[in-house]
């Protein structure tokens, strides 16, 4: 038997929400939901460990799931995706599979993702000023992500896509180290 990559699993059940989500012409909607129930995780890591436990029986977390469903608001589609996934023991692939789902979302809706490494936050001007800058470079509405990283000593790294912008203290350092050491 030929053993599946935990990426395609992941991908595969991202891709399988989000086309319910069209079907149903409410992939808003379920992004929102699926925004909800990131948030609901990352408040509460027992809710994923406990679904995931082989010793819980399937009916058992199919009430769990309808609990958290009603509770939370949840449409059909969401509902219904996270029964498939307990009776498929995938449970511990739901944070991947959603973060997936969210790519998934933002590639169809024209939305760059964009992560931003920094030594302090930035300003409200400046995060506008950059988020404009990377709109106009990329021709697309950008969605940055700021990761706070003292080390840098100052400056910033912009990745996107398989690009990466270092304008960095430390990595200005680095380069000048390679160019004195006679490399190139």
């Amino acid at each position: 038997m030929k053993k599946i990559s935990k990426a395609k699993i992941i991908s595969t059940y991202a891709s399988s929400l989000y086309q319910a989500a069209e079907e149903t012409k409410r992939t808003d909607k379920v992004m929102s939901e699926v925004d909800t129930l990131r948030q609901l995780l990352a408040e509460d890591e027992k809710i994923i460990t406990a679904l995931a436990n082989p010793i819980w029986t399937i009916d058992s977390k199919h009430e769990a799931i309808k609990s958290i469903a009603q509770k939370m608001k949840f449409g059909k589609e969401i509902t219904e995706w996270l029964n498939i996934l307990a009776e498929n023991s995938r449970m511990a692939e739901l944070s991947g599979a959603l973060d997936e789902f969210k790519h998934i979302y933002y590639r169809r809706h024209g939305v760059e993702e964009v992560e931003v490494l920094t030594v302090k936050a930035l300003s409200a001007a400046q995060d506008k000023k950059l988020k404009t800058l990377l709109e106009k470079k990329l021709s697309k509405k950008v969605l940055i992500n700021y990761t706070i990283k003292p080390e840098l000593l100052g400056g910033l790294i912009v990745k996107y896509g398989s690009s990466m912008i270092d304008d960095s203290i430390a990595g200005k350092l680095t380069r000048l180290e390679i160019i004195m050491k006679g490399g190139q």
